[in-house]
């Protein structure tokens, strides 16, 4: 709790302009489409947390802490698609909302976050809790502004109220991501006596929204298209990529029917909402993509002439170094927000254009199917050929080692749920393993700035936001470092299962050349980082329900129950580091070794 020493009070003259301010701008964010905020608490905050409390068309999450608040509302942005308010009060409060704001950035997610600050009069004059938040977060925000001091002119309302309406305008873009208003307020700040609310009322324009903002669908240009169609039709080597998006129903079924009229696959992404859902069965719909590019004679078979691709920079580094090695003549990324995802500066075209859209036209255009064109007869062998012998390295996994907990937890997943997996080695384990499906699944990621941080806040905004059922998937590390977030799910009833894999600290560094290369004292001390936590301990601290798994038949009981439960649970899977190393390696191995009797050693 942070409360102002030097906050004091003053006599009642009418209502306090600090709560008029802040009661219109909370109602006018409201108005535009906020449903749900975070308020952490504070004194110099009062006006923005009493108005956000009253407010019937807000649902209000009390945090204790303004990082994963700052999560949490990044996770709720996510779930519902649009934006989520945070409110602190002055000093460092708001710089804890920084890496999650970064996050938002990189990823396009809607923020918009309230930070109240002293008035200029008190800045760098010494009083408490005063620092400089004037741009706080830099370039990583699309907007800032900082507000005036309220006062008691009646067009203050007015500004308060388009301040409010430009805010939500500026985080959902296009580009989307977070919004800083700074906010200073003069005491008092406490409420008066005095009824607001013929005064904000004043300046109601008969319920709707103070100022309305259009924003425009972009439009595929015809030359665009018809440029398109031509590669299409003369280019048999063409590949769709779907990296990280969270892609609605109506574009996966159009770019699923683009490609299966193309004849080109698409590399899905397991962020992408490709891997999952009813779309066209005859799409080339890739899930092993990330495995089979890793065999350098395989992928040096299927070069492509032509990529596009839709979505984030793919999770797939196998797939980045394929294209960096064969450098495909025309790489069309496909960017309706002015984004740059480009990080082997390869693209050859960048489509400022919305993505169904454009999907929608060349489906409309394309006449000449090439679904049974040998190159992608190639790559379709490539796929299945990989995807037999992953089925037999997992049936015969006894041990609880990553690939099979994919299929296990893929599998254990109720239709329609939310997977929410962690960065590091979670997320690259799932792009390798997570199967191809027709069930119903959203696969959620915080792959803006691809932290650790963050990642239970982030699941529980998600959980706390929508009805359907949430399971975050996670490392080690990455739970320690926010295990913190769990009082917010005791505080506010949340429902969450946690699946982690437990290798007592930074696993994916054993797989990094850093682990053949440096002593190995500091590589053990410095990168992996053992931690020798007993989870189960934590996490009962903060009435999480705990099961450690011993074997896949107690790993399948345990998340079931976990999904039953109410509350937060956590199934932790314990895996061995060096023989999970091992183990991949060997997984890898056995494709390369079944791929060069499928592909020999030419290019057919």
């Amino acid at each position: 709790m942070r409360v102002d020493a030097d906050s004091s009070a003053a006599p009642d003259a009418g209502a306090n302009p600090a709560h008029l301010f802040a009661a219109a701008l909370i109602d006018e964010l409201t108005r535009a489409g906020v449903r749900e905020v975070c308020v952490c608490p504070g004194s110099r905050s009062t006006a923005l947390a009493i108005a956000a409390a009253q407010h019937p068309g807000l649902r209000c999450w009390s945090q204790i802490d303004e990082r994963s608040a700052g999560f949490f509302a990044l996770g709720a942005a996510k779930a519902t698609r649009a934006p989520t308010a945070l409110i602190c009060t002055s000093g460092t409060a708001a710089a804890n909302f920084h890496p999650a704001v970064i996050e938002a950035f990189h990823a396009h997610v809607p923020l918009i976050v309230l930070s109240a600050d002293r008035p200029p009069e008190l800045r760098e004059w010494g009083a408490g809790q005063t620092i400089d938040q004037v741009r706080l977060y830099g370039t990583h925000v699309r907007w800032f502004a900082e507000t005036a001091v309220p006062d008691a002119d009646p067009q203050m309302l007015n500004y308060a109220r388009e301040v409010g309406c430009r805010a939500v305008a500026e985080a959902c873009g296009p580009p989307a991501g977070p919004v800083h208003l700074n906010l200073p307020f003069r005491d008092p700040l406490e409420p008066t006596s005095a009824s607001a609310e013929s005064e904000i009322a004043a300046t109601d324009r008969g319920g709707q929204a103070y100022t309305r903002v259009c924003r425009g669908v972009q439009t595929p240009q015809s030359a665009d298209v018809e440029r398109l169609v031509e590669l299409a039709q003369t280019c048999e080597r063409g590949v769709i990529t779907c990296g990280p998006m969270d892609a609605e129903p109506e574009f996966r079924a159009a770019v699923a029917d683009l490609a299966a009229a193309l004849g080109w696959p698409i590399f899905a992404d397991p962020i992408s909402q490709l891997r999952s859902g009813a779309h066209n069965p005859g799409a080339p719909v890739l899930a092993n993509a990330d495995l089979f590019l890793r065999d350098e004679r395989v992928a040096a078979a299927l070069d492509p002439q032509v990529v596009l691709r839709f979505g984030a920079t793919p999770t797939s580094k196998s797939q980045r170094l394929w294209l960096e090695r064969c450098r495909p003549e025309h790489l069309i990324l496909v960017e309706p927000e002015a984004a740059w995802n480009d990080p082997s500066h390869l693209a050859s075209e960048i489509l400022r254009v919305d993505p169904l859209a454009l999907c929608a036209a060349l489906n409309r255009r394309v006449t000449r199917s090439q679904a049974e064109s040998p190159w992608l007869q190639r790559v379709l062998r490539a796929e299945h050929c990989t995807a037999e012998v992953v089925e037999r390295c997992i049936a015969d996994e006894g041990e609880l080692f990553e690939p099979r907990a994919i299929r296990e937890l893929a599998e254990g997943l109720p239709d329609g749920a939310i997977l929410y997996v962690s960065n590091s080695m979670p997320v690259r384990d799932l792009d390798a393993f997570l199967p191809a499906s027709s069930r119903p699944l959203r696969v959620l990621a915080n792959r803006g700035a691809n932290g650790i941080d963050g990642m239970i806040s982030s699941a529980l905004g998600a959980a706390a936001s929508q009805s359907k059922p949430v399971v975050l998937l996670t490392g080690d590390l990455a739970l320690l470092h926010d295990v913190g977030a769990l009082q917010a799910a005791q505080r506010h009833s949340l429902n969450l299962s946690v699946v982690v894999f437990d290798n007592d600290g930074g696993g994916i560094f054993s797989y990094l050349p850093a682990a053949d290369r440096v002593d190995p004292e500091v590589f053990e001390t410095h990168f992996r980082t053992p931690h020798g936590a007993n989870l189960g301990d934590i996490v009962a601290g903060f009435g999480a329900g705990f099961e450690r798994a011993s074997s896949w038949e107690h790993f399948r009981a345990a998340f079931k129950s976990a999904l039953a439960t109410p509350g937060v649970s956590v199934v932790e899977i314990p895996v061995d580091r060096d023989r999970s190393v091992a183990h991949h390696r060997k997984i890898d191995r056995r494709v390369s070794e079944a791929l060069a009797l499928q592909f020999g050693n030419s290019r057919t």
